[in-house]
């Protein structure tokens, strides 16, 4: 049979409420409510009571309410001195007036309140947490608390309309090191949010909450996430980590985003984390980084699909199947001759609906539009909006392609002239 619920109650109405043996000696009144953290998240482990003998702790199933208000212990045997261990998040101290991440709303919001319910069964009385309150009727009753009786500032916040997220969706963010609980977020809900998303949190957050977020990150999700930020917070985010951690993040890149955060870096940083990058990546990450960042090639990523001109429809989707690189920012497919030389694009729309047979170049654009790799972000916008383009290859001085620019590149360059 499941626990009933008899009644529900504000973390700001519990705390001070005297505590009581059976024969209504006072014991202590409420300091705090400490939450269990892992499997048993949400469950309340205990009450802090601030005694005359110091702060001790009580299971919530050894307290029961009164009708006067006040709490009363079953067995004040059961009240012990209290053991920080850090396996804990106290409410109080923890949680209110404190930044937390929404994961569902995909925000960060300010705690103002916490509302739990007594769960009753036989003669347990089970104390849990069921939402935070993060809108002006959690800021209200802490206000009038002590000025009003409780009964009259519950009758002024029930005109407010509760602005709450459930406890499931709450993710705490602990950075004092003494603590053991350092960071409670389950890192499969981060990893499914958009890496705008996570950009956005990242920067509502204070610096030490901020670090605790990212190093909670792995490098495939904290690469994407370091792309949405501002190159000002990319330096930021990486100041506490080492070469070797940042090489393993910035692999994950974009080349092209890659170089641009390295620019960002002083040359020493820079030169380290190139040496521990691995080969490949970083022949790649270093010929953008000798391009103005001003130019064509300055704004381009060296990860696009391309096969020989005479391939056959086969080979491309064989292409496709094998990049390496991200997958959503791929609409057409280069065909290049000998020594890399540009001969044309196929759009992958056309592609899709082609037999695996024929041959690209029969698919490919009459004309494929190019641009110089030193050719100015001005004049790169200008293409862009003249054509409607998604992506506009780049080519070097003997017209061998060398990377491509993708219309977000553009749309960046031109928010930061705004």
């Amino acid at each position: 049979m499941p626990p009933r619920i008899t009644s529900r109650v504000s973390l700001t109405a519990l705390l001070g409420t005297p505590v009581t043996d059976s024969q209504g000696h006072l014991k202590g009144k409420l300091k705090d409510i400490a939450v269990a953290t892992g499997p048993d998240a949400g469950n309340v482990a205990g009450l802090v009571l601030k005694t005359r003998s110091g702060l001790c702790i009580v299971p919530s199933q050894e307290v029961m309410e009164t009708p006067a208000g006040t709490l009363e212990l079953r067995r004040p045997s059961a009240l012990v001195p209290l053991k920080d261990d850090g396996n804990f998040i106290y409410l109080q101290q923890d949680l209110v007036d404190r930044q937390i991440i929404d994961i569902h709303g995909r925000k960060v919001v300010r705690v103002n309140d916490v509302e739990l319910e007594w769960m009753g069964q036989g003669s347990a009385h089970l104390l849990r947490v069921t939402e935070v309150e993060v809108g002006v009727r959690g800021a209200l009753r802490r206000i009038f608390k002590g000025m009003l009786p409780r009964t009259q500032i519950e009758k002024i916040a029930v005109r407010f309309t509760p602005k709450v997220i459930p406890w499931q969706f709450v993710d705490v963010i602990e950075v004092d090191p003494a603590r053991r609980v350092k960071l409670r977020i389950e890192y499969e809900r981060l990893a499914d949010m958009h890496p705008s998303d996570l950009a956005d949190i990242l920067e509502d957050l204070s610096p030490a909450e901020r670090e605790a977020v990212f190093q909670s990150l792995d490098e495939e999700v904290a690469a994407d996430t370091l792309e949405e930020v501002d190159p000002k917070l990319q330096v930021s985010l990486l100041e506490k980590l080492d070469e070797e951690k940042i090489a393993d993040i910035v692999e994950e890149m974009d080349p092209g985003a890659a170089a641009d955060l390295l620019a960002e870096l002083p040359e020493e940083q820079s030169d380290a984390i190139l040496e521990e990058m691995e080969p490949e990546e970083r022949q790649e990450v270093e010929e953008l980084l000798e391009f103005d960042e001003r130019s064509a090639a300055g704004s381009m990523t060296t990860e696009f699909v391309s096969v020989n001109e005479n391939a056959t429809v086969q080979d491309a989707v064989q292409a496709l199947r094998s990049f390496d690189g991200d997958p959503e920012s791929v609409t057409e497919i280069y065909l290049l001759g000998d020594r890399r030389l540009l001969k044309g694009a196929v759009p992958l729309a056309r592609l899709i609906m082609a037999q695996p047979e024929s041959r690209v170049a029969v698919l490919a654009d009459a004309r494929v539009l190019s641009c110089p790799a030193d050719l100015s972000q001005n004049a790169l916008a200008e293409m862009f909006d003249k054509y409607n383009l998604h992506a506009l290859p780049v080519v070097n001085s003997q017209g061998r392609m060398v990377g491509v620019v993708q219309a977000d590149h553009v749309i960046s360059y031109l928010r930061e002239r705004i």
